[in-house]
C-alpha cells in the first residue's frame, strides 16, 4: 500500500467489445495536488473517473486510491473520496438538507456534524436560504451547488470533480473555482475534469493530462506542456487592413477585421512578409501556445512523436 501518492494508475484499460474507452493509461497524483484531466467527449475522462471511484470495473490494470486497491478494498476507497459527477446525484423528492443528511449518514456521520458542515457549504455557495426546497423545484445551477456540497460534507481526502461548474452562471463559477483553489491550499487532493480550459489556467493546476481516444497523449505541468508544444511562434497583431491567407507565410488561427492570430514557423520571414505588404501595424506580440491552442491541436490528432512525448514528465 503506497503512502506517498494519493492516486496510482498503471496500465489501466477499459474495453467495451471493440471500443477502447480507456486504452493503457498510467499516471500518478500526489497528495495535495490539483490534477486536471482534459479531453473531448468520448476521450475517456469520465470512464477513468468512474473506475477510480469504484463505479466501473476495469478490463485490466492496477489502481490505488489513498493507498487502497480499488478492486480489493473498495470500502476503504469509498470512505476517502467524494464525487461530483457530470450527472447530478440527488433525489428530486427530497429537500437540499434531506439529500445531504441522507448521504452524510451513509458515511456514518452524526447529524450534528452534518448540519454544521452543510451550513458552512450552503452559505458559501449562497443557497442556505433554499435548504428546505425540494430538488425538483431547483434550477440546474442550484442543483449543482447542492451536489457539490453533498460531496464535500463527509470531508473526503480526495475530491473528484467531473465538470463541477456545468450550468452555473459566471459569478457562481468563480466562487466554485476559488473554493477549489482553497481546498488545494488546505492540502486536499483534487481530480478535476472540464471543458472550460480558461478555468484550468486560472486555477494554476499542478498537473494536466490530456486524453484523446482513450489514451493520455500529453501530461505534465502547464509550463511543461506549453514548452513541449511550442514548435512554432504564435503571433498576435492588429493592422489597419484585413490580411489574406495568401499575404503571409503562416497558419491563421483567428481573424476578425484587422486583428489576426497566426502560427508561424519562421518569425523573421513572417516579419519580412508584413513589411512587403505596406500595412500599418498597430500592435504586435509573440505568444506561447495557450492551453486552448494545445487542446485543439491534440483534438485534431496533431500530437508530437512518442519519442518526443517522453520528455514531458509524468
Amino acid at each position: 500500500m503506497s503512502e506517498n501518492k494519493a492516486i496510482i494508475v498503471k496500465n489501466l484499460k477499459k474495453y467495451f467489445k471493440n471500443v477502447k474507452a480507456v486504452d493503457d493509461i498510467s499516471f500518478e497524483v500526489g497528495y495535495g495536488e490539483l490534477f486536471a484531466l482534459l479531453g473531448q467527449n468520448g476521450a475517456g475522462k469520465s470512464t477513468t473517473i468512474r473506475i477510480l471511484t469504484n463505479l466501473a470495473v476495469p478490463t485490466s490494470g492496477h489502481i490505488e486510491v489513498t493507498g487502497y486497491n480499488v478492486l480489493k478494498d473498495p470500502t476503504n476507497v469509498r470512505k476517502n473520496i467524494g464525487l461530483v459527477a457530470e450527472k447530478i446525484i440527488l433525489y428530486d423528492n427530497l429537500t437540499a438538507m434531506e439529500n445531504i443528511r441522507f448521504f452524510g449518514r451513509l458515511y456514518g456521520m452524526k447529524d450534528t456534524v452534518i448540519e454544521e458542515r452543510s451550513e458552512k457549504f450552503l452559505k458559501l455557495f449562497d443557497i442556505w436560504n433554499f435548504k428546505d426546497m425540494l430538488i425538483s423545484k431547483m434550477s440546474t445551477g442550484m442543483k449543482q451547488k447542492i451536489n457539490l456540497a453533498r460531496a464535500l460534507v463527509p470531508d473526503p481526502k480526495i475530491i473528484f470533480l467531473d465538470e463541477p461548474t456545468l450550468g452555473l452562471d459566471p459569478v457562481s463559477t468563480k466562487h466554485i473555482r476559488d473554493f477549489i483553489v482553497g481546498l488545494r491550499e488546505e492540502g486536499r487532493t483534487i481530480v478535476y475534469t472540464t471543458h472550460v480550459l480558461h478555468d484550468v489556467e486560472l486555477m494554476n493546476v499542478d498537473k494536466v493530462a490530456i486524453m484523446r481516444k482513450g489514451k493520455i497523449v500529453s501530461i505534465g505541468t502547464l509550463n511543461e506542456i506549453k514548452k513541449h508544444f511550442k514548435k512554432a511562434e504564435i503571433v498576435e497583431m492588429e493592422t489597419d487592413k484585413t490580411l489574406s491567407p495568401n499575404d503571409i507565410n503562416g497558419k491563421i488561427i483567428e481573424q476578425e477585421g484587422g486583428y489576426i492570430k497566426v502560427q508561424v514557423e519562421d518569425l523573421n520571414r513572417f516579419m519580412k512578409d508584413i513589411a512587403r505588404l505596406n500595412v500599418q501595424v498597430r500592435s504586435f506580440k509573440s505568444l506561447e501556445p495557450s492551453l486552448e491552442d494545445i487542446y485543439v491541436e491534440i483534438s485534431e490528432g496533431n500530437t508530437p512523436e512518442k519519442s518526443e512525448m517522453a520528455n514531458v514528465k509524468e
